[in-house]
């Protein structure tokens, strides 16, 4: 059963604070700190939700939470954030209506957390599918990029935003989100150049240092020592519980998952570099001899790296430092730098560098995360912007801030009694007249187009002559001395003359959150927020892509010489857009209170959190919520809640749900004036009712739970009772059953023992006389055997004493033929020693006798002509050997005969050598003119793939046939095969990618002397016929996938629609045949081939990186390509063993 836990259920303290009685300043903070102190961090005030930041994380934004708040009525649950997302997605879904959601509060406060939280929230229970993730994963991840360049450590705060973000979340008809707008309000460049004690630069100045590897620091030109660079802060560079260098990581990742290139987020990474060394450059003075000063450069290797950094003439940036030229009509006067207004120059530029590269970021994001679709969006805007501050010294930042919270302050009013006064007249009650303070004389003080405090100071600052925040502070004294809400000790007003409180260089306004003193010292430079035209057209010189981009006024084919707006005048026409475009849509709000300043749980600063709750004017929101009626609720969940005060609506009404709520208030004697009934609710006037109706509510609970635990212990007793008589009755039948069994058992064990002794008597008196039987046949047998015996052993012997004898005789025998054999042996032996002595006597007496017969015809040189005579027939006999020897007429068959002696070596080789230039040359005599081409081919995709694309050892056994679609032969292909006038080189079926989602359209693909010809498979029809001399380019990848991408010369009628990308199962004949081709055409450059695992393909107006990556084996056989963003596709190539 499903558990509801009601806003007004085991309630701590009060939920609503509209319901809170008696309502006092002490009583709204002793109720906040109650809930603070029990976990209870959220509270509301109707429909406005009140945050406390608990400083750690508490377990209520799980999953199961999400799922507990997910369409559910706002009051139905207590009090959560989840709820008023929850409430603001089901009104944007359902009913069609734009929502927004402002987040207000102090710097430390948990605004940005509570925004998250929004987001997350609705990404969870907005709808599934792979484009709505891939939407939400970059509308989640936008917020790591813009926190690492636009938050910063401060005093109250380690993750402070230091900028202001309404962002718009787009939905289509079915609440799924199609992608969001990111608009960002005054960014506080200031803290660029100069930090408060305690305070750290923006985060990513911190992450880049820690984070980034060895080599991308050597490319940046940058040191890990965060000591070496001015614009950091030392006493705060390292915080507590944040990880520079794990957040460097997650901001790339973020990066690449926004849609941000690589050659972008580098350019990114080199513009931080570029602030942190123009932090390091220093100038010194000099003097001139017309007595003015200057000033120069102390040491220019920050300079030098700054400049090779963003490509800029190290001599321009120099003397943009030292000189400005001030341009009036059709005169240049060049005036030289100060030290202190170098200084000035450098910082400006610092700020205004990292000021529009921030601006740039938010534009690029917000070109990710655009919606595509062009139809009409329903939109949830999310604001998180900075609450009203107070601080000991207030400037010109507090001062726009402030005004800004007035307009919010004033948005919220108008747009709290506008619903109140809908909702009455809806339910058909009378509305009347609320009585509230009206902060539009505030704002018209400050934003009056003649009168107004900006105004005044965009004067000024236009003003000829000396200007300065003294005399913007008399014209305010001049002007503003009247007003109700302007106090200034030099005013005509002699009331202030004596206020000490008062400094002379300060004025005060009294804003509706209590009065705020403003120090006018800063606040005419802080307006003007000038940048020396030098700097900009310096930036614009510069090679850097980004550069020119981020300085366009720099360009001096435009030069403008009216002076830009000042910041004031920007601010406040960003403030009217905003609010116009809150009025458009259906207000949430919730107001985030920081507990302490000491960022600690469980400490709660009463006179901290009482100072936030005046300047957000949460006691105001209160009155103006209760100045009509304090509670209502539709009929049916009031009827639901309370039916069991009464005995008539107990347990169940049949009647309409209003007059069981009519029927239960007049039996519990209610006063008519504290209701009112509407056409759907019941409108209670006072809190005292609700608690009265809570307290009898609860005491009657009491009593149904009593009554409750009455029946159900009787009923409990009963069903034991039968139970356990129940098993009795088993038991018995059981039992009954098992001491007949065990008599039973009894008498049959009985039984079967007399009947085996009876058996066992029987069966060994039978055993005795087959025993006696048996003995009486083995004493015969025994007999009759040993008598045998006696027979057999007499027979016997006589037979052995028989063969013994002739034994004896035969022996005689053989050794007397032994003797004989013998002596006639030693006879034999002797008689042929004398014979073979004879014949060796005469064998070297017939020697003696040649030698000296034939002495006299030997002379010296018969050793060298027996030594000719011998080498002749060895090399008779080796050629003779060779000839039958020889290996075969195959030019790749390496075998050669073995060389026999080793005075032949050197002939061996040449021989070798020799033979196979021979049979090279016969077997190249076999070539046609046909196969000659073949082979050129084929060396020539030797030259361009081998060692460099894996696919390359597989296509070399494959030959290249030309035609694989038989487009003479295939009438499908009559009509295209006429089109191509020329000798088509090559026809093939490729499939062409489309950039959109990856996938392949099948082309027909024609190959002829002058051109390349894409047609459609099916029909034939010509998509795109290309000239040769207009492709420039292939690119291929080096692994083993068959995806190329033919690059078309810029400017040319072919290059209209881009680039092409194809895949293609023969890619190393058609890269060959092109390249072939274009290398024959002698009135045209050699193509060229890019071989890369990364390359850009033009498409339309956009280009797009290709990159491949190793896949795993659930890609199959096959490469796969898939869009990854707006300019990126990913080929995933499968592993190859």
């Amino acid at each position: 059963m499903e558990v509801k836990m009601s806003l007004l259920d085991n309630m701590i303290g009060v939920g609503d604070m509209v319901l809170l009685e008696p309502l006092s300043e002490d009583s709204f903070l002793e109720n906040l700190r109650n809930r603070f102190d029990h976990n209870e961090i959220y509270t509301y005030i109707g429909s406005v939700v009140i945050s406390m930041n608990p400083y750690r994380s508490l377990p209520i934004y799980t999953p199961d939470k999400v799922e507990e708040y997910r369409n559910r009525n706002f009051y139905e649950l207590s009090p959560h954030i989840y709820a008023l997302a929850d409430e603001a997605y089901r009104s944007l879904r359902d009913q069609d209506k734009d929502q927004c959601i402002l987040i207000t509060g102090e710097s430390g406060a948990g605004k940005t957390e509570a925004s998250k939280l929004v987001m997350s929230y609705v990404a969870a229970v907005c709808g599934k599918g792979q484009e709505v993730n891939k939407v939400k994963e970059q509308l989640l991840q936008s917020n790591p990029v813009l926190e690492a360049f636009g938050n910063a450590k401060t005093v109250r705060n380690d993750n402070s935003s230091r900028f202001g973000k309404y962002m718009d979340i787009e939905f289509d008809f079915k609440g799924d989100p199609l992608g969001g707008v990111i608009s960002n309000y005054l960014l506080e460049k200031s803290r660029v150049v100069k930090q408060p004690r305690g305070e750290r630069n923006f985060h990513v100045f911190y992450q880049l240092l820690s984070g980034a590897s060895e080599d991308t620091l050597k490319k940046l030109k940058l040191d890990r020592d965060f000591s070496k660079y001015n614009y950091l802060s030392l006493d705060s560079a390292t915080v507590n519980g944040l990880d520079d260098a794990a957040n460097f990581r997650t901001v790339r990742n973020a990066m690449q998952i926004v849609g941000f290139m690589e050659d972008e987020v580098q350019s990114v990474l080199e513009l931080v570099a570029a602030v942190l060394k123009l932090g390091n450059i220093e100038f010194k003075p000099e003097s001139r001899c017309n007595g003015f000063d200057e000033s120069r450069v102390k040491d220019k290797n920050d300079l030098k790296e700054m400049c090779e950094l963003l490509g800029i003439e190290q001599s321009v940036l120099e003397r943009a430092f030292s000189y400005r030229t001030v341009e009036a009509k059709m005169e240049k006067v060049s005036t030289t730098l100060n030290v202190a207004q170098a200084y000035y120059a450098r910082d400006a530029l610092a700020k205004n560098l990292y000021s529009r590269l921030f601006s740039w970021l938010v534009t690029r994001i917000n070109g990710s995360i655009k919606a595509q679709a062009k139809t009409r969006h329903k939109v949830m805007g999310v604001l998180d912007i900075y609450g009203f501050e107070i601080f000991e010294d207030n400037s010109f930042e507090q001062f726009i801030i402030n005004y800004c919270n007035e307009k919010l302050q004033q948005i919220f009013i108008e747009l709290t009694l506008r619903e109140e006064q809908e909702e009455y007249v809806r339910e058909g009650i009378e509305w009347t007249n609320i009585e509230y303070f009206n902060n539009a004389i505030i704002c018209d003080l400050i934003e009056n187009n003649q009168n107004g405090i900006l105004a005044m100071l965009d004067e000024e600052c236009l003003r000829p002559g000396t200007v300065t925040d003294d005399t913007f502070l008399d014209k305010l004294n001049t002007i503003c001395a009247e007003h109700q809400h302007f106090e200034s000790r030099l005013s005509k007003n002699s009331k202030f003359l004596t206020d000490h409180s008062l400094p002379h260089s300060c004025f005060r306004i009294q804003h509706y959150a209590g009065k705020v003193l403003y120090r006018v010292e800063g606040f005419v430079d802080k307006n003007n927020d000038l940048l020396y035209r030098d700097l900009s057209q310096a930036m614009y010189k510069a090679n850097h892509s980004l550069i020119k981009q981020l300085f366009p006024e720099g360009n001096p084919a435009k030069v403008n010489l009216k002076r830009p707006p000042t910041a004031g005048f920007q601010f406040k026409a960003s403030v009217g857009t905003l609010m116009r475009n809150l009025q458009t849509k259906n207000p949430n709000y919730i107001r985030c209170i920081k507990p302490n300043d000491k960022k600690a749980a469980h400490i709660f600063t009463e006179s901290l959190v009482c100072h936030q709750v005046r300047y957000l004017g949460l006691m105001e929101n209160v009155r103006v919520r209760r100045a009509g009626y304090a509670f209502r609720q539709p009929y049916e969940p009031c009827l639901e809640r309370y039916k069991m005060l009464c005995k008539q609506t107990w347990p169940h009404w049949r009647g309409p749900a209003r007059e069981g709520v009519e029927v239960l208030m007049a039996d519990l004697q209610i006063p008519a004036e504290e209701l009112s009934y509407g056409r759907s609710k019941i409108f209670i006037r006072n809190p005292r009712t609700l608690f009265f109706l809570e307290e009898r509510r609860r005491q009657c609970l009491q009593d149904l739970a009593t009554l409750i635990q009455k029946i159900y212990r009787g009923w409990k007793c009963r069903t034991e009772f039968l139970l356990l008589k129940k098993s009795q009755v088993v038991v018995a039948a059981w039992y009954r059953r098992y001491a007949q069994q065990k008599k039973y058992q009894k008498i049959k064990s009985s039984t079967i023992v007399m009947q085996s002794f009876a058996r066992g008597w029987k069966a060994r008196k039978l055993l005795r006389e087959l025993k006696y039987q048996k003995r009486c046949e083995e004493a015969v047998t025994t007999i009759a055997a040993f008598w045998h015996g006696t027979q057999a052993r007499t027979e016997l012997r006589r037979l052995k004493q028989e063969a013994r004898n002739t034994h004896a005789v035969t022996v005689i025998w053989a050794y007397w033929q032994g003797t004989k054999a013998r002596r006639e042996l030693k006879r034999l032996k002797e008689e042929a020693r004398r014979k073979h002595a004879v014949a060796v006597i005469w064998a070297y007496w017939q020697g003696l006798k040649v030698r000296r017969e034939y002495r006299k015809f030997f002379r010296a040189n018969a050793g060298r002509k027996i030594y000719d005579f011998t080498i002749q027939r060895i090399m008779q006999k080796y050629f003779l050997g060779l000839k039958s020897t020889m290996p075969s007429m195959s030019p790749i068959d390496k075998n050669w005969p073995a060389r026999p002696y080793l005075f032949l070596d050197g002939a061996h080789t040449e021989l070798r050598r020799i033979f196979h230039h021979w049979r090279c040359k016969k077997y190249r005599s076999q070539f046609t003119e046909e196969r000659k081409a073949v082979y050129e081919e084929k060396l020539e995709a030797s030259e361009i793939f081998k060692d460099k694309k894996t696919l390359y050892p597989s296509s070399v056994s494959q030959p290249f046939k030309g035609d694989y679609v038989e487009i003479s032969k295939n009438p499908k292909y009559q009509k295209l095969n006429s089109a191509v006038e020329e000798k088509v080189l090559l026809a093939d079926v490729v499939n062409k990618i489309n950039r959109a989602n990856g996938k392949g359209a099948a082309r027909i693909f024609l190959l002829t002397k002058n051109s390349f010809v894409l047609a459609d498979q099916k029909t034939g029809q010509v998509k795109a016929s290309v000239p040769l001399p207009d492709l420039t380019s292939i690119s291929v990848s080096t692994q083993s996938d068959g995806f190329f991408a033919l690059k078309l010369k810029e400017g040319s009628a072919s290059a209209a629609k881009g680039d092409f990308l194809l895949s293609s199962e023969h890619l190393i004949e058609i890269i060959t045949k092109l390249h072939r081709t274009g290398t024959t055409t002698t009135d045209r450059e050699q193509l060229n081939i890019d071989i890369s695992d990364e390359f850009l393909v033009q498409f339309k107006q956009d280009k797009v990186c290709v990159k491949f990556i190793q896949g795993g084996p659930k890609n199959g056989n096959s490469a796969s390509c898939k869009r990854k963003n707006n300019r990126l596709l990913e080929v995933s190539v499968p592993t190859t063993a």
